[in-house]
């Protein structure tokens, strides 16, 4: 059996920096012998303007016949970088597969530290080629993920030469991002996933502290804060408490939506939704040691979480449910669909309970690894007996799977 691998070509001649480190026969080399078997190449502009001759390359225009005369040197797909594009206002990229054209924009990033974003770049398309991807999808997931990875280093200070470090792994600022204690993510900490509700806490004169409490000692493997209806101090200091609690007995504990409160009380991650910030802008925000989920509801959401950076999906209404108005609910079809195209670990959430939670846990796709229960368990007079029943009857479910 004979595999074939793609290969990406970065050529390194010309530095962002302005740094020229290939001579003339350095060029003639990428021309005749690397470009005619390259699957893609991917040149700067200044490595695009040397590849043809000292050719001007100042407008997208200008980009785009370059795409084209680069493309017939051999390579099957041309990416030329417009990150020094004069006066654009975003970061410009060419792509061209031979037939099409494909304008590939994203936000510029006001910062010095850009070295290392093209060998990035090229590194990250081939490991997305290797998962299987087509050229331009892991091209768009490549741009993501170093647009990401810039928004993140932007800030760092090391060096006192015209360019910074590009932090490509996110882990230069570890020391402000990591926390003592921090419970760090696993899929199957979706099992059993609780998300509180203030109303409810209310209606049964329960404490968010003491809600959570009893939800974790029940057998809750994660717990999401989501509380609409408070004063932010307050629900900073509730979600203090929380974290204590959640951290003692092993248990992530996420913050619905509101990313300023996850990193004051030092929460384990948050979970946004499709009307909340951005998935890569939280990411940049929370560094990579933080928990990140997101609502989704089709496969279309599920692919552009997980190129965003998400850790899992949450997928539903599954059932009716009154939690949340206008609900849309996709059912247990609806539910296989999104897990079925999603590259990421999967919770189910809406309207789940005592009576349907082995029949979503029984549709028998291996990324669903858990359910969300919000009225199952907080709606109740004693939260720890309904968590411990729901935790009983996943457990079964899951056996039986097995």
């Amino acid at each position: 059996m004979s595999l074939k691998a793609a290969l990406v070509v970065d050529p390194v001649m010309v530095s962002t920096s302005g740094d020229v480190l290939a001579g003339p026969s350095i060029i003639a080399g990428f021309r005749e012998e690397l470009f005619p078997i390259a699957d893609i190449v991917t040149p700067n502009l200044k490595e695009a303007s040397a590849l043809l001759d000292g050719l001007k390359i100042l407008t997208v225009s200008d980009m785009r016949s370059a795409a084209k005369l680069l493309h017939d040197m051999g390579p099957r797909n041309v990416l030329v970088k417009g990150g020094d594009l004069p006066d654009s206002l975003d970061a410009v990229d060419i792509f061209f597969d031979g037939e099409d054209i494909y304008e590939l924009r994203s936000s510029r990033i006001d910062t010095r530290n850009t070295h290392g974003t093209g060998c990035t770049l090229a590194s990250c398309i081939a490991a997305e080629l290797a998962k299987g991807l087509s050229m331009l999808e892991s091209v768009k997931v490549a741009k993501c993920f170093v647009e990401t990875a810039l928004d993140y280093s932007k800030d760092i200070f090391i060096g006192n030469g015209p360019q910074g470090p590009f932090d490509h792994l996110m882990t230069l600022k570890n020391s402000i991002h990591k926390s003592a204690g921090q419970v760090r993510f696993n899929p199957s900490d979706l099992f059993l996933y609780a998300v509180t509700d203030s109303g409810m806490n209310r209606k049964w004169g329960h404490s968010i502290s003491d809600a959570v409490r009893a939800a974790v000692e029940g057998g809750s493997t994660i717990v999401q804060l989501r509380e609409k209806d408070i004063e932010t101090r307050d629900f900073l200091e509730a979600a203090k408490s929380c974290v204590q609690i959640c951290r003692s007995h092993g248990v992530p504990l996420l913050i619905n939506d509101r990313i300023d409160v996850a990193l004051a009380c030092d929460a384990g991650g948050v979970h946004i939704g499709q009307s909340d910030m951005p998935t890569h802008v939280a990411r940049a925000l929370l560094g990579p040691e933080k928990i990140i989920g997101v609502s989704c509801k089709t496969p279309e959401h599920a692919e552009q979480a997980w190129i965003a950076g998400a850790d899992y999906i949450g997928c539903g209404g599954v059932y009716p449910t009154n939690t949340k108005a206008n609900n849309l609910t996709i059912g247990l079809e609806g539910l296989k669909t999104v897990c079925l195209a999603s590259k990421l670990p999967v919770v189910a959430i809406g309207g789940i309970n005592a009576s349907n939670a082995q029949s979503v846990m029984q549709i028998g796709v291996p990324n669903l690894k858990g359910v969300a229960g919000v009225s199952a368990l907080f709606d109740r007079e004693c939260v720890l007996t309904e968590t411990k029943k729901l935790c009983a009857l996943l457990t079964e479910a899951t056996q039986v799977v097995k």
